[in-house]
């Protein structure tokens, strides 16, 4: 009697002679996890009811019903009250099982024209179009964040590197804009995939469709979807859409870990650029004086789980052939965690970027060091029309020695950097000062203050205009 009642347990348990085993049940069920889509599949049947209901698949009786049974299974959801059962495998069969204990059988009505396998597909989609909408709002909250640092620090002088040495003068509101770039980079890609995923698998049914007269447009502008998935096939066992976001999710990761990177190196006091709010730093179980940069540092390990999600969803589909397989359930825990740390990454990183404290002469100092306006000296000499690869060949001269008397460019003086080419003038320390050297690059992209204060403006009313 009890293997009895645990076939009919199953919604498909006519079929076989003998009951799931027990460690089976628990390998194969996903309810666990999957839960998570619960009211994405509530609207979804609650749409795909009312079509039914409009093609004359069930009666206007049966509707009213199935909308008051998941009024009620909404709310027990939204309380904590809902009873899952692992015995029912996943989301989709204890919502349906809920509504048949409620309403009889209009709930059993439910499940007609569609199948579990485009019924996920269309969950997924839902879920991960919220999430993704969220996903958005983030992005905006970081940038905005960023643009009011770069915005008090737009003619603050910091050192700007290439292969860490010293290179050249930039400004720190400047080198935080790269970051702005990063992000709305991000947006965009985002945004594609959020377009891609906006397409209704639901009326593919199992696999080739159903016999049913079902009307999927119906469903489609009822759940907001912009386009039908246009071959049932595809339909079901499509995941590209969950390997973009990840995709996408890991690019984002890893522009968080590259900032991360950063504010790491500025917070070391053999730096000491910036430090960083108390509430993103821990210290040590032995040495008292540390101040330590744990969220930087959790984030870029953090960056590595995602891009293993990733390899993870990629190496999933790879052997699969048409149309849906178990292997797919697999989907969901990768996509999830991967939504799941973009998320709270982003977030944190919003108020951590906010809590920022600049040390501005810190950086100065830096850029004074390493001989940072070099450049500057040989683009002076190019004006007065040296060609340039002399001119840094001069400058270099000169580079090596002010290295081998301790000193800067400018400590050298006139008459030294004159020995160097007759074309040095008495007007050469101008090129060689920090603030007139950020200056000089006064176009689109450069680091001069006024650009990087119209660069912030510009990406103030980008992001306006996206209402975020």
């Amino acid at each position: 009697m009890t293997d009895q009642l645990s076939k009919k347990s199953q919604a498909w348990s006519a079929r076989f002679s003998e009951p799931v085993d027990e460690l089976v049940k628990r390998y194969t069920a996903s309810v666990d996890f999957d839960r998570r889509l619960a009211l994405f599949d509530i609207e979804a049947s609650l749409a795909h009811a009312a079509m039914l209901e409009s093609v004359g698949l069930i009666g206007a009786d049966d509707l009213g019903a199935i909308r008051r049974g998941m009024a009620q299974i909404r709310g027990e959801i939204e309380r904590g009250a809902f009873a899952w059962s692992v015995d029912l495998e996943d989301v989709h069969l204890n919502i349906e099982k809920r509504l048949t204990e409620l309403v009889g059988e209009p709930g059993k009505r439910l499940h007609t024209a569609r199948s579990r396998n485009d019924q996920v597909a269309t969950d997924l989609r839902l879920w991960l179009r919220a999430n993704i909408d969220d996903t958005l709002q983030l992005l905006a909250s970081l940038q905005r964040a960023l643009l009011d640092l770069a915005e008090a620090n737009a003619g603050t002088i910091l050192p700007g590197f290439t292969h860490l040495q010293v290179a050249q003068p930039i400004t720190f509101g400047h080198h935080l804009l790269a970051y702005v770039e990063m992000f709305a980079r991000d947006a965009e890609r985002f945004a594609e995939v959020r377009s891609r995923t906006n397409r209704l698998p639901l009326g593919a049914a199992a696999l080739a469709g159903t016999s049913y007269p079902i009307d999927r447009m119906h469903v489609a502008r009822a759940l907001g979807f912009e386009a039908l998935c246009a071959n049932s096939l595809d339909a079901v066992s499509d995941r590209d859409f969950a390997i973009e976001y990840c995709a996408a999710a890991s690019l984002a990761m890893m522009h968080v870990s590259r900032l991360s990177e950063e504010l790491v190196l500025w917070m070391s006091p053999r730096v000491g650029f910036i430090d960083l709010a108390d509430r993103f730093c821990t210290g040590s179980s032995i040495m008292p004086q540390k101040k330590n940069p744990d969220v930087p540092e959790l984030a870029r390990g953090k960056t590595g789980r995602v891009y293993g999600h990733l390899v993870a969803l990629l190496t999933l589909m790879k052997g699969q052939p048409l149309a849906y397989n178990k292997d797919n359930q697999e989907d969901k825990e990768p996509l999830f965690d991967t939504a799941d740390t973009l998320g709270d990454t982003l977030r944190i990183f919003a108020d951590l970027v906010g809590g920022i404290r600049v040390r501005p002469e810190r950086m100065r100092a830096a850029a004074a060091e390493g001989f940072s306006t070099a450049t500057d000296l040989a683009d002076y000499l190019v004006r007065k029309g040296l060609a340039f690869r002399d001119a840094h060949e001069a400058v270099a001269r000169a580079v090596r020695a002010a290295a081998e008397r301790g000193v800067d460019l400018a400590e050298l003086g006139v008459d030294t950097l004159r020995g160097f080419s007759p074309l040095v003038g008495d007007d050469v320390l101008e090129v060689l000062e920090l603030d007139g050297s950020v200056a000089s690059r006064d176009h689109p992209g450069g680091t001069a203050p006024a650009r990087v204060r119209a660069a912030i403006a510009a990406h103030r009313a980008r992001l306006a205009a996206a209402g975020a």
